[in-house]
């Protein structure tokens, strides 16, 4: 298959397969490659239309008979965090959120080998070494980031920076309007602090001090308990077949 940078990108059609989120579903996808100097601009252009990023793939479900998995973006500068996100941002402001270049390391995989051990023994990504860490990481031709999550060490100055435990990751992709959170993960030991949770209002607070309206949360999937936590940021923007829409979570687009 040819992955060389061209003018206009080439779509192609997985085969079906089963889908992951909801029973007696199957699932396809439409994909092509981000390569080549305009990578950075094509992916503005299709996760603004509904695709995700893995690597240096941009997809987006083709399925069928289901339509069940919708894009969500946060509207960061409408947001205001709920009481129970903002005991989270309290349990957590020992922590300092530092970005860094998309690169990756071993404390980094030890910490993804735990979580993936804890909450995702059966998934797809149950099996990855080290080298496919280092290649979910690196493997990017867009503007992406790397957000260490670490615990503040006592008499650290403000400028200082944290060498504490690394509790938490967040791989994100910078974008024209706003940022794009690609995956994270955390040490499943530490439930009671919500470090998801405080991931996303974190994402929100860095997407409001660049001047960017959007946080990009991937898809919500319509019957998925495990996704149902995406409708929770409000407010959101849902895409449909008419574009984006304003979502309220009791009342639906």
């Amino acid at each position: 298959m040819n992955t060389q940078a061209t003018p206009s990108p080439q779509f192609y059609l997985t085969a079906p397969a089963v889908c992951p989120y909801l029973p007696g579903e199957m699932e396809r996808k439409v994909f092509t490659h981000l390569v080549g100097p305009r990578a950075a601009e094509m992916n503005d252009l299709l996760t603004q239309g509904g695709f995700r990023r893995s690597q240096n793939i941009a997809y987006r479900p083709a399925c069928e008979s289901c339509r069940a998995c919708i894009s969500v973006r946060i509207l960061v500068n409408e947001f205001k965090p709920a009481r129970t996100m903002r005991r989270v941002l309290a349990a957590n402001s020992d922590i300092v959120g530092t970005m860094h270049p998309a690169q990756p390391s071993t404390e980094q995989f030890s910490l993804f080998r735990r979580y993936l051990d804890d909450r995702h023994q059966k998934g797809g990504m149950s099996d990855m070494s080290a080298l496919d860490y280092a290649i979910m990481v690196e493997d990017t031709h867009v503007n992406t980031r790397i957000i260490e999550y670490r615990k503040r060490v006592p008499g650290a100055g403000i400028g200082d920076q944290p060498k504490g435990e690394l509790m938490a990751v967040a791989l994100s992709d910078l974008m024209s309007d706003g940022l794009s959170m690609v995956y994270s993960f955390f040490n499943p030991l530490l439930d009671r602090r919500s470090l998801g949770t405080f991931m996303i209002l974190d994402h929100i607070n860095r997407t409001r001090t660049l001047g960017l309206p959007h946080v990009y949360l991937g898809y919500w999937v319509k019957g998925s308990e495990k996704m149902h936590y995406k409708t929770r940021y409000q407010p959101q923007e849902h895409l449909t077949p008419r574009g984006w829409e304003r979502y309220a979570e009791d009342g639906g687009v």
